[in-house]
């Protein structure tokens, strides 16, 4: 009697481990994409910006029309993409055309003068710092996500319930990740 329920106890226990190990798991995958969610909501704004934008300098810079075109095809591939990795490379296109945008913007100093234009610039750039800050939450509950279900025994529930790796939100263009060049001379 007194084996079967210490046997009873042991499964008992081997259950409840299950259970909570089972739970755990979940909740880092549930929080990875809510995480997703909120650079997702800061993509959107971003693209909704990114016309006016466009229009802004459009008004200025009328000969400027290969620019125009790049940075509108790279917001459409942008809004189409899905996932981290698909999003990171046409946001990635996306910061790459509008850089551009920028340096047509440099070169009429009355478009950087009007009220208009600066206000859309400084929404971009605290959107930008958005996008960052949505991007290391992401990365860092992925990272939670990725080690928990690659750990003994978290690895044995993670593969029989189907678990799978999440990939991160990178920085698809390799300029960006260089420190920009500062020069006071």
């Amino acid at each position: 009697m007194v084996i079967v329920l210490i046997v009873i106890g042991v499964l008992l226990l081997a259950g409840l481990i299950y259970i909570l190990v089972r739970n755990g798991i979940i909740s880092l995958r549930n929080r990875t994409e809510e995480a997703w969610s909120g650079i997702d909501v800061q993509l959107k704004r971003r693209h909704d910006l990114v016309p006016n934008l466009v229009e802004s300098v459009k008004g200025y810079a009328t000969h400027e029309r290969e620019t125009f075109e790049k940075v509108t095809q790279a917001r459409a591939a942008a809004m189409q993409a899905s996932g981290p990795e698909e999003s990171g490379k046409a946001e990635s296109a996306l910061s790459s055309a509008l850089g551009g945008l920028r340096v047509v913007a440099e070169q009429y100093p009355e478009l950087r003068a009007t009220e208009n234009f600066q206000q859309l610039q400084r929404q971009l750039t605290e959107l930008e710092d958005e996008i960052q800050a949505s991007r290391r939450i992401y990365n860092s509950n992925v990272q939670q996500y990725n080690t928990r279900i690659q750990q003994f025994p978290w690895s044995i529930i993670a593969n029989q319930g189907g678990f799978t790796a999440k990939p991160f939100f990178e920085i698809g263009d390799a300029a960006e990740r260089e420190a920009p060049q500062v020069s006071f001379t």
